[in-house]
């Protein structure tokens, strides 16, 4: 018999089902929006109002009396305070609003109002201290030497950039693949796949390879962005950054599947995933470390995938880390990434 020819030849069920899939996303305005332009729009506009300048003076409140005058002058030579005068009931709104951050009495000696749980208001009460104790005769014992740390590596945007790659890989994981699969089993779509001849692995199956052909290019447009127009390091094996986000988009993708295993509505499965990745946005230290939670919470904190992920992109990006360091993040995504899949090859509602 005659080969068949490339038209009219089958192609194995897994292969055919991922790029159908994969079509319907490239059909998606809004999903090429999420995956691919918001991430850069997320660092350039973070980028922008994280950049490299001094620092803004920080406002505080002098309660007009008797010696608020020489107070007054005396914040004046401070280039890191911007002082005003308020009556005492002024002052008191501006702290609570937030126009100020410290508030000093006329008082003698003064007393400082600020909030322990700022740090702003904290640094204002020790410049404000220092000023006025000066002012009063105080001398210093020394001269400190000062360093400030503006290198490629140190500032906030580049802490920032792995965290936004991290939080964009669970994202189009999970939404992009648990809202399709809703949506398919409104429209009894999967019900017919489960007629045709492929396994209900193959199906699932699909959902992932097909999130993995956007991974270059959603991680890489990020990538380059953050590194040409932000100046972000990438010191670390770009193959072995590859294999990061390979296993964390792998990963997201299995929880992506386990919560959409029972919804039968968009509302559903919204909230279940809610509920799953509100702590992650919280407590995996996407905007700030992880390392700000009290240490009964670290358990917790660090067995979340998406902790793991931004904590091994952090090492192969800012640090250069090798394979071996980064065995525990690894390990953990691995472990979330195959449990959820068996687990919603297990529980997954076809009807």
């Amino acid at each position: 018999m005659p080969e068949a020819s490339d038209a009219t030849r089958v192609r194995h069920p897994l292969v055919e089902l991922t790029l159908a899939r994969s079509r319907e996303l490239v059909r998606e305005p809004e999903a090429v929006f999420w995956v691919f332009v918001f991430p850069i729009l997320l660092a350039a506009i973070l980028g922008v109002a994280f950049r490299s300048r001094p620092p803004a003076p920080l406002p505080v409140a002098l309660v007009a009396g008797p010696g608020s005058e020489a107070r007054l002058a005396a914040l004046a030579h401070a280039g890191d305070l911007v002082a005003q005068r308020l009556g005492a009931s002024e002052a008191r709104e501006a702290l609570a609003h937030g126009r100020v951050v410290l508030v000093v009495s006329a008082d003698e000696p003064p007393v400082y109002t600020y909030d322990p749980t700022q740090p702003e208001s904290r640094a204002a009460r020790l410049a404000v201290d220092a000023q006025l104790q000066k002012a009063a005769g105080r001398a210093d014992a020394f001269t400190p030497g000062r360093v400030e740390v503006s290198e490629p590596g140190s500032r906030y945007v580049d802490f920032l950039v792995p965290g936004l790659l991290g939080m964009n890989l669970m994202g189009t994981g999970m939404w992009g693949i648990g809202f399709s699969l809703v949506v398919a089993r409104n429209g009894k779509l999967l019900k017919r796949l489960v007629a045709a001849p492929a396994r209900h692995s193959h199906v699932l199956g699909a959902q992932l390879l097909s999130r993995l052909i956007f991974l270059v290019p959603e991680a890489g447009a990020l990538l380059v962005f953050a590194h040409y127009l932000l100046g972000v390091p990438l010191r670390g094996s770009l193959l072995l950054l590859g294999g990061v986000s390979l296993l964390g988009a792998l990963s997201f993708s299995g929880l992506g599947l386990l919560t959409a295993a029972r919804p039968r509505t968009i509302e559903g499965v919204s909230g279940i995933m809610n509920l799953v990745m509100v702590p992650m946005w919280v407590f995996s230290g996407i905007f700030f470390s992880t390392e700000r939670f009290p240490d009964r919470l670290q358990p917790f904190v660090q067995a979340l995938p998406l902790t793991a992920l931004n904590d091994a992109l952090r090492q192969v990006m800012l640090e250069g880390a090798g394979t071996v360091a980064l065995v525990p993040e690894l390990a953990n995504l691995a472990l979330w990434g195959a449990a959820s899949f068996l687990l919603a090859l297990k529980l997954f509602r076809w009807q």
